[in-house]
């Protein structure tokens, strides 16, 4: 089974035989941005920094669509909206409320957190765990804050 970063470049070159520019530039974009992020941290290409590299163009996107929303750019808007659809392909799903729930009160526990000011803790606790490339830690950051005092 190839890994994500092969399968990413078998898209490309899927997209540039079928002419399908837009895909092409956007999956490339990916590529380097992949390659960057392993040249800068010195780390070889794995489905952790494909991820985390995915994850970080995803949310850059989302934050400029909110911006050329507020600009009334449609044609800016459906772009980024099809390039974030195009890259969520290649992100694992995320885990469930429930889940997420259960591993928020184990890091909590793990931590001895009492109060907001030991978030700091919790999230790294989250970090340690196994399933921690699959929490989205944006909406975990709230779900610990509503949970200490």
């Amino acid at each position: 089974m190839p890994t994500l970063y092969e399968q990413l470049r078998a898209d490309i070159v899927t997209a540039m035989k079928a002419r399908d520019t837009a895909t092409a530039t956007s999956l490339r974009t990916a590529d380097a941005a992949i390659q960057r992020a392993a040249m800068d941290l010195a780390k070889p290409i794995d489905d952790g920094l494909v991820v985390g590299t995915l994850r970080k163009g995803v949310k850059n996107l989302a934050d400029a669509k909110v911006d050329f929303e507020r600009g009334g750019r449609a044609d800016l808007v459906l772009a980024n909206e099809t390039e974030i659809r195009l890259l969520e392909k290649y992100l694992p799903k995320g885990i469930d409320g429930a889940r997420l729930d259960a591993l928020i009160a184990e890091a909590i526990q793990e931590s001895g957190a009492q109060s907001r000011k030991e978030m700091g803790k919790v999230i790294g606790a989250l970090k340690k765990k196994p399933e921690a490339a699959l929490i989205d830690f944006s909406s975990a950051s709230k779900l610990i804050q509503a949970k200490l005092p």
